[in-house]
């Protein structure tokens, strides 16, 4: 793909300066940067590594003297990040796969693909299925009957979508996702001993070891538009009701979402988050990594948990959290500032303790 710095700036809404009419094959980084290439140093930090790279052009800081930089041409960015979005979204290559529909896909007569959609090789596509127009589907990839998947999506290699779900428009999953597996819920005849100690936080009671009877999944999966999930991603189909993602959700890799759990619209879930079954989501939280969330609780709109947090119970609107169990952060930063003055206090104490005994009996 091939570029002037005029056409990125005018698609970024950013100011440019110099040579304008330059080409750009490529983004990459200070030190690696070609004459060919856009230099991406938007922090003074990268001022060093440009001036001694061959980049003609680079894309800056505000305020940035791109001419004593040694550049022929510059872009100028207030918000780095969201410049990033924009340029890598230009230059993005894609993964490979070739228009149309590969030979060795297996493709039932009843399912539909839409227009200018292309089917990898030995993608496997179920029984009235619907891929919509322009999606890409990549090889190894097995889409179930009666799914359905929106238009410009685009499915990595051995993606799996589960019968029935039901997925928006430019959906991305990443290689090895699974969408709509079965819920992991099980029953036990009599009451167990897992139901004694949610109960009583502690004890089994009398419960006899039994065997675990299968709760099938009869509901399916169904995602709004816009969603995103990474690398071995897994969501689970409803025992009844669907499990949901909502419009704009980005579910990181290795992320776990439970049975009928609802998950509400531009959420982050980060990577190795697990998410119980029957879990209510709001719109706009983050989970950090490695987050976990027992099941049947609700998780307000706006909520933030940082990395490694364990959510044991409800979680009020626009609260931040931390720890485990999860608790507001400054009141968790403030148990983890005790906890580490414990070792003084207790050498303090037992300074104390020797003082005081060693006292001589008062008259």
């Amino acid at each position: 793909m091939h570029y002037t710095i005029q056409q990125i700036a005018d698609a970024l809404g950013a100011e440019c300066q110099g040579d304008t009419s330059l080409v750009i094959e490529r983004a990459a980084e200070p030190a690696d940067a070609k004459a060919s290439d856009l230099a991406m140093a938007m922090s003074p930090k990268y001022a060093e590594a440009l001036s001694g790279g061959a980049a003609k052009a680079a894309v800056l800081w505000e305020g940035a003297d791109w001419q004593a930089l040694g550049l022929a041409a510059a872009i100028f960015v207030p918000r780095p990040r969201m410049a990033m979005a924009g340029i890598t979204a230009m230059l993005d290559r894609g993964q490979g796969v070739e228009p149309g529909i590969h030979p060795s896909a297996v493709i039932d007569p009843t399912a539909e693909v839409g227009e200018d959609a292309a089917i990898g090789p030995l993608a496997v596509i179920g029984a009235r299925a619907r891929i919509g127009k322009g999606a890409v589907i990549g090889s190894h990839c097995v889409i179930g009957m009666d799914a359905s998947i929106g238009d410009n999506a685009t499915l990595r290699e051995m993606v799996s979508i589960g019968a029935r779900a039901q997925i928006g428009d430019r959906f991305i999953a990443q290689p090895g996702a699974r969408i709509g597996g079965d819920g992991f819920s099980f029953v036990t005849p009599e009451v167990s001993g897992v139901e004694n100690v949610r109960k009583t936080m502690g004890d089994q009671g009398d419960a006899r070891a039994q065997c675990w009877l299968r709760i099938h999944s009869l509901g399916a999966v169904e995602i709004g538009d816009d969603v995103e999930v990474g690398a071995n991603c897994t969501v689970d189909n409803g025992t009844i009701r669907n499990t949901c993602i909502g419009n704009g959700s980005k579910l990181d890799n290795l992320v776990h979402v439970g049975h009928n759990t609802r998950v509400g619209q531009d959420c982050l879930l980060c990577g190795q988050t697990g998410v119980s079954g029957s879990v209510e989501i709001g719109n706009n939280v983050v989970l950090g990594g490695q987050t976990g969330v027992v099941d049947n609780i609700f998780i307000g709109d706006g909520v933030i948990a940082g990395g490694g947090t364990k959510i044991l119970s409800n979680v009020p609107a626009g609260r931040v959290i931390m720890g485990y169990p999860g608790i507001k952060m400054e009141t968790h930063t403030d148990i983890y500032k005790a906890q580490r003055r414990l070792p003084r206090m207790a050498r303090d104490v037992e300074a104390l303790k020797k003082a005081v005994f060693k006292q001589p009996s008062s008259d």
